[in-house]
C-alpha cells in the first residue's frame, strides 16, 4: 500500500502507511461526502447532526454534537483519522482528540478550498479516481447553473435573529451565494457581521433569504419581515446547500436552480 503524506487544510502534517480503517467525523458534510464517496465499513463514529445516509445514525455509534462531542466515546472508537472543520468544532477540544488519533483539519471558504479537501480526501481514503470525476461532474454542473445567473440579485443572507446577523465575504456561504447569483450586500464585511434592520431598509435590497440554519426561520419571520420590506422578495431557503462543502454541492446546484426559478 502507498506510503500517504500530506497537510491538513490548517498546514499540520499528516501520515499514513496505509489507508484508515476507523475514522471518526466531526463534521454532517463530511460525512455525507465520505458515503458519497462509497465509504461506509470505516466509518466509526459520527456526530448527532450527521443526518445522511440516515442509515448511518443507526448502526454508527454517535459521539455527540460538533460542539460538544465526548472525547471518551471517540477514544473508546480507537479511530486511526478524526475529520474535523475548523469554522464548526471547537479549536481546544479537537486538538485534545490528537492524543487519540490523527486529525485532518478542514478550512473551506470558497469553491477552490473545497476541491483542496476533496482532493485530499481522495488521497487518504485511495478515492483519488473518484475525486476527479466528482470535481470534473461539479465544475460541468456549475457552467449550467451560470447560464441561468446573468441578473444579479442585491441580497441578504440571514443566519440569525436578535441579534440579526449576515455572512460576509470571507465566508463559504458568500461563496455559495454568488454562485446562485446573489450579490452579497455585506461582501466587504467579515464572518458573520450583527446588521441594524433600520440601516438595511436604507439599502433597499431586492432579496432577503431567511436561512433554516444555525436559526430556524419559519413563515411568522418572513411575514414580519414582509412589513418592514414590501418591496423585497423574501424567501425561506435550506440552509444546507449554502453551508455544506465536501461533495454536497453536487447537490446545492440543482437547489440554486430552482431558487432562481422562484425569483423570475
Amino acid at each position: 500500500m502507498p506510503f500517504i503524506k500530506l497537510h491538513d487544510q490548517l498546514h499540520r502534517p499528516l501520515q499514513f502507511e496505509q489507508p484508515p480503517k476507523r475514522i471518526v467525523s466531526l463534521v454532517p458534510s463530511i460525512t455525507y461526502s465520505l458515503h458519497y464517496f462509497g465509504i461506509d465499513s470505516q466509518v466509526a463514529g459520527i456526530t448527532y447532526f450527521c443526518k445522511y445516509p440516515p442509515e448511518w445514525r443507526k448502526n454508527k455509534a454517535i459521539i455527540g454534537g460538533t460542539k460538544n462531542f465526548k472525547i471518551e466515546k471517540i477514544a473508546a472508537l480507537h479511530p486511526d483519522l478524526i475529520l474535523a472543520s475548523k469554522e464548526e468544532n471547537p479549536k481546544d477540544l479537537t486538538l485534545e482528540l490528537s492524543s487519540y488519533a490523527q486529525i485532518y483539519v478542514s478550512d473551506v471558504h470558497d469553491l477552490s478550498s473545497n476541491y483542496k479537501l476533496l482532493e485530499d480526501l481522495g488521497k487518504i481514503l485511495q478515492k483519488e479516481s473518484e475525486t476527479k470525476k466528482i470535481t470534473k461532474q461539479l465544475n460541468k454542473k456549475i457552467e449550467s447553473l451560470q447560464a441561468l445567473t446573468k441578473k444579479r440579485y442585491k441580497t441578504v443572507y440571514m443566519i440569525w435573529k436578535e441579534p440579526w446577523m449576515s455572512v460576509g465575504g470571507d465566508t463559504f456561504i458568500h461563496q455559495m451565494m454568488q454562485l446562485a447569483g446573489f450579490d452579497n450586500i455585506y461582501k466587504y464585511t467579515l464572518r458573520y457581521p450583527v446588521i441594524n434592520l433600520q440601516d438595511l431598509q436604507k439599502i433597499f435590497p431586492e432579496v432577503i433569504l431567511l436561512a433554516s440554519e444555525p436559526y430556524p426561520f419559519k413563515e411568522k419571520d418572513k411575514q414580519a419581515l414582509q412589513k418592514l420590506f414590501p418591496n423585497t422578495k423574501i424567501l425561506l431557503v435550506d440552509g444546507e446547500p449554502f453551508t455544506w462543502f465536501g461533495t454536497f454541492p453536487m447537490q446545492a446546484v440543482d437547489y440554486f436552480k430552482h431558487l432562481i426559478e422562484q425569483l423570475y
